[in-house]
C-alpha cells in the first residue's frame, strides 16, 4: 500500500492544514492532531516521523494546490494569465476565514533559512518566481526576471493586505500596481 495516500495519513494532512491555517504551526499540537483526525498515535508517526515533516507535507500540499490552480486558468495568453492569477488571489483574499498565506505565516515562525520548512518554502517562491518571469518572457517582456521579483513582492503586499486591511482597497490596490508593473517602459 502507498502509505503516502493512505486516508490515514489524508485525515492527517486535512486536519493538519485546517489548524495549522487557522492557528498557526507551533500553537496546534500533535497530539490534537492525532485526536481531532482519529488516528493512533502510531498511525501518525508511521507517516510523519516528526511535527516538522507534517509541516512539509502540509506546504508541500499547499504549494501543488496553486500550481494546480495556476495550471487550470482559463487563459493563456501570458500578461492575461499574470493579471488572473492576480484576480485569483484578490478572490481568496476576501474569502471566509482568510488568515493570510500559508507559505508566509510558516517563515514567520520557523526565522531559520536553514530548515528544513523554510526549503518547502523556498522551493515555493521559486516556482512562483519562475511562473511569472517565465509568463513575462512568453510576452516578449523586456526584463522578465525583475518584473518577476516585483510581482512576487506584491503578492506578498496583497496576501498580507487583505488580512489586516479593507479588502476592497486591497483589491483596487493591487489591480492598479499589477496594470503599473506590467506596463512596459518605453
Amino acid at each position: 500500500m502507498d502509505h503516502r495516500k493512505s486516508p490515514a495519513r489524508t485525515r492527517v494532512l486535512d486536519t493538519a492544514a485546517r489548524l495549522f491555517y487557522a492557528e498557526g504551526v507551533h500553537s496546534v499540537g500533535i497530539d490534537r492532531i492525532i485526536a481531532e483526525a482519529g488516528v493512533a498515535k502510531a498511525t501518525f508517526y508511521h507517516h510523519f516521523p516528526s511535527k516538522d515533516e507534517l509541516v512539509r507535507a502540509y506546504l508541500a500540499e499547499q504549494s501543488q494546490a496553486q500550481r494546480t490552480a495556476a495550471a487550470g486558468l482559463p487563459t493563456r495568453e501570458p500578461r492575461e494569465a499574470v493579471t488572473a492569477l492576480f484576480e485569483f488571489m484578490c478572490r481568496v483574499g476576501v474569502s471566509p476565514g482568510y488568515r493570510g498565506c500559508s507559505f508566509l505565516n510558516a517563515a514567520a515562525e520557523y526565522p531559520d533559512p536553514a530548515h528544513p520548512v523554510r526549503r518547502v518554502i523556498d522551493e515555493h517562491r521559486a516556482w512562483l518566481r519562475g511562473l511569472f518571469r517565465d509568463l513575462l518572457a512568453d510576452d516578449g517582456h523586456p526584463d522578465p526576471r525583475r518584473t518577476a521579483d516585483i510581482l512576487v513582492l506584491l503578492r506578498d503586499g496583497i496576501v498580507v493586505g487583505f488580512d489586516l486591511d479593507d479588502p476592497a482597497a486591497v483589491r483596487a490596490a493591487a489591480r492598479e500596481a499589477v496594470t503599473r508593473a506590467l506596463a512596459v517602459p518605453s
